[in-house]
């Protein structure tokens, strides 16, 4: 597997970026850049991951489609199928979002509409769209799992790849997030095991995380954390990951905050891959 996250720390130009990128030692790296970013721009920071021995990954888009706000959601869809054209156009495989919610709390909040029969039928269509009007021939759009928002398990993934039936329609592995109770916690190796047997031969790029829960408060809370600060057995999580993973899928650290929290969980993921015998 090819070991990165997103490059953080200060840059304003693509030759600063390659300076972080060839510090942090990532393999596969989230883009720099938007549908919006100048071309020429783009070049250039795709030649610097290239010079580095690091690909792109993924290109996010991290709208609310559903956004009860209109005009809020018309934008979102439109950028969504920017992302995706830009991802087809830059050979970048994954385009990744989440599929959206109607609440007024927040472009990912958790509300009941979530997974009414309606909200499911209306995820379809969108995604069709999206997919439909670009029409991409390399790059796929994926969204991510979510605790409370569809898909939320493997099943509810698969079933949706195959409600949706599109070829350009992958998956995006975030076990993290569908680790959303006590049970799948406690026993999260098999879980983990369970999403990868299930999704494998469509899973894009995957999101690299930990998680954890208070043994005795009630009630239930988990939270994620960096890799190494939860109760995830990394070299038994990487081995899993390694058994169905291709040597060249993309593993992205997320959700740290400066250079040093990266540096950090990328050096304690190497040495548990280490441990366990895996390349990354």
């Amino acid at each position: 597997m090819l070991l990165g996250g997103t490059v953080a720390g200060r840059y304003g130009t693509p030759a600063e970026w390659e300076q972080l990128l060839a510090a942090s030692h990532f393999k596969a790296v989230t883009a720099p850049f938007t549908c919006r970013t100048p071309k020429e721009e783009i070049a250039a920071y795709c030649a610097a991951a290239k010079r580095q021995g690091a690909v792109i990954a993924e290109a996010g888009v991290w709208k609310n489609l559903f956004d009860p706000d209109p005009a809020a959601a018309a934008a979102a869809l439109d950028y969504a199928k920017g992302q995706l054209a830009l991802a087809d156009e830059w050979d970048i495989p994954c385009c990744v979002n989440i599929v959206g919610t109607q609440s007024a709390a927040g472009w990912d909040a958790a509300d009941k509409s979530n997974f009414t029969p309606e909200t499911y039928e209306k995820i379809i269509t969108c995604i069709r769209d999206i997919i439909d009007s670009v029409k991409p021939d390399r790059a796929f759009y994926c969204v991510e799992p979510m605790p409370w928002m569809v898909p939320d398990s493997p099943e509810a993934y698969l079933r949706l790849i195959r409600d949706v039936d599109r070829k350009q329609f992958g998956a995006h592995m975030d076990f993290v997030n569908m680790i959303n109770c006590p049970r799948r916690y406690l026993d999260a190796e098999g879980f983990i095991d369970e999403c990868f047997r299930t999704l494998a031969p469509y899973i894009k790029s995957t999101h690299l995380k930990d998680t954890r829960m208070h043994p005795t408060r009630l009630t239930a809370v988990l939270e994620e954390c960096s890799p190494g600060e939860g109760a995830l057995d990394f070299a038994t999580v990487l081995t899993i990951m390694n058994r169905y993973l291709s040597a060249d899928a993309p593993v992205l650290l997320e959700h740290m905050q400066t250079f040093e929290e990266y540096e950090k969980a990328y050096a304690y993921v190497a040495a548990q891959a280490e441990k366990a015998g895996i390349p990354v």
